[in-house]
C-alpha cells in the first residue's frame, strides 16, 4: 500500500468515527513491506476511554499482530497531528515514520505545541511528514465541531 492509500483508508475510518458521534480522526500502520498491521478510529466515546484515540489503537493492534512492542520499520498515517499521549506512545513503540494530513495548532505535539519529538528527553525520533489529505482532513474536523456547537 502506497502514502496515497493509506491516508485514504485512514480517512475513510475518520468519516466512520464522525458518524459514530467521535472526533474524526483515523489512523493506519504499515509494516516497513507495505502491508497493513492496524486500522482504526477513534472510539473514545465508544469505548469510554481517553486514550482510545486512533494512533494508540493502531499501535496496540500492530504490536499484537507483529508480537512485538517494537514496532521497528512501520509507518503510522494519521488524519490528524497526533497529541502529546499520542507522540509518546508512538516514541515508545518505535515508530520509523509518521505521516499526518491535518496540523494541529490546539491539540498537536509534533510541529505544534510541545514538538515533543525536538525534547531532549525523547530517546526515538520518527522522521516526520506532512502528507495528502491535509484540506479533506481539516474539512471533517470543522464540520464536526462547527456542527456540535450549533
Amino acid at each position: 500500500m502506497n502514502d496515497d492509500d493509506a491516508m485514504a483508508k485512514a480517512l475513510g475510518l475518520a468519516r466512520e468515527a464522525a458518524e459514530a458521534g467521535e472526533v474524526p480522526v483515523g489512523a493506519v500502520l504499515l509494516s516497513s513491506e507495505g502491508k497493513v498491521l492496524a486500522a482504526d478510529r477513534n472510539r473514545i466515546l465508544e469505548g469510554k476511554d481517553p486514550t482510545a484515540h486512533a494512533e494508540m489503537l493502531v499501535i496496540r493492534g500492530g504490536a499484537a499482530s507483529l508480537g512485538n512492542e517494537r514496532l521497528i520499520g512501520t509507518t503510522l498515517f494519521v488524519t490528524l497531528e497526533p497529541c502529546t499521549m499520542c507522540a509518546g506512545a508512538i516514541a515508545m513503540a518505535r515508530i520509523a515514520r509518521v505521516v499526518f494530513a491535518a496540523a494541529d495548532p490546539k491539540g498537536g505535539a509534533i510541529v505544534s505545541g510541545v514538538r515533543f519529538f525536538d525534547q531532549p528527553t525523547c530517546h526515538h525520533r520518527p522522521v516526520v511528514e506532512n502528507g495528502p489529505g491535509a484540506e479533506e482532513a481539516s474539512k471533517l474536523l470543522k464540520d464536526f465541531f462547527r456542527a456540535r456547537r450549533n
